[in-house]
């Protein structure tokens, strides 16, 4: 059966997350709803990163495997066609071996962050960056988000509902800096490691929004990490400033 690897760009706001749900709105049940349209399914297609509800994708990468040989052009633009109205996007396709897999290849993913800094209420960017009404420290962030480098035990920073076998995790990058725009400064956090434990990244955006407020010293990000107890991470920060932003592997499959 031919297999293609998708790019695909979506607005998380309509959905309960990727993953399919029964009864309810996904992204994965949209695509796949789409795939029968083309051939009949069962269609099941996997996924480099299972994004919660609210999360956006701006690259998330999927494959799935079909009947016949479709040009690659030909099935994303048939799948367009068939997902309108959702907003979801099939910006790259690419026919791929059959050991390719969307998760299990991945080497690593990466997600982006958005806060926006200004009083005024949000009209363009709303639901698309999360909005607080005080300054951040950058600097003050950075230096809290060095503790969180490498490869730790992080059960602070985990969902209590997090499926994943292990807390220990290696985290590669945590980068953040000010973006000035017309409609004010944002803040963008760029986080990257092979994989990361249910709500990690937005725990991580939660608890350093807190030092950039001053709420929070610096080193008692290293205080939390240290603490392994769900009880000291900051809050949780609001799954609309998420992006799923993209996913490596050892070749890309659309070079």
């Amino acid at each position: 059966m031919p297999r293609y690897a998708l790019q695909v760009e979506y607005d998380g706001a309509p959905f309960f997350g990727w993953q399919r749900q029964t009864d309810l709105p996904s992204v994965q049940g949209a695509i796949e709803l789409a795939l029968t349209k083309l051939e009949p399914g069962p269609h099941k297609i996997a996924a480099a990163g299972r994004t919660d509800k609210g999360v956006h994708g701006l690259a998330q990468i999927a494959h799935c495997d079909m009947t016949r040989d479709w040009t690659p052009f030909r099935l994303s633009e048939a799948l367009n066609y068939h997902l309108k109205p959702n907003p979801i996007s099939i910006v790259n396709c690419a026919a791929v071996p059959d050991t390719f897999h969307a998760r299990f290849s991945a080497k690593e993913r990466r997600y982006l962050f958005r806060i926006l800094a200004r009083r005024a209420p949000m009209t363009h960017a709303r639901g698309f960056v999360w909005q607080v009404k005080q300054p951040l420290d950058v600097d003050a962030m950075l230096e809290g988000a060095s503790h969180l480098l490498g490869k730790h035990d992080f059960t602070t920073f985990r969902s209590t509902i997090c499926q994943s076998l292990s807390p220990v995790k290696a985290l590669d990058r945590l980068d953040i800096w000010e973006v000035e725009t017309v409609h004010g400064t944002e803040v963008h956090f760029d986080v990257r490691a092979r994989s990361f434990l249910h709500n990690q990244v937005r725990s991580f955006v939660g608890t350093l929004e807190r030092v950039g407020s001053g709420s929070m010293e610096p080193d008692e990000v290293k205080v939390a990490l240290d603490a392994r107890d769900r009880a000291a991470c900051g809050p949780v920060s609001p799954p609309h400033g998420l992006y799923l932003a993209g996913v490596s592997y050892d070749t890309s499959p659309f070079d």
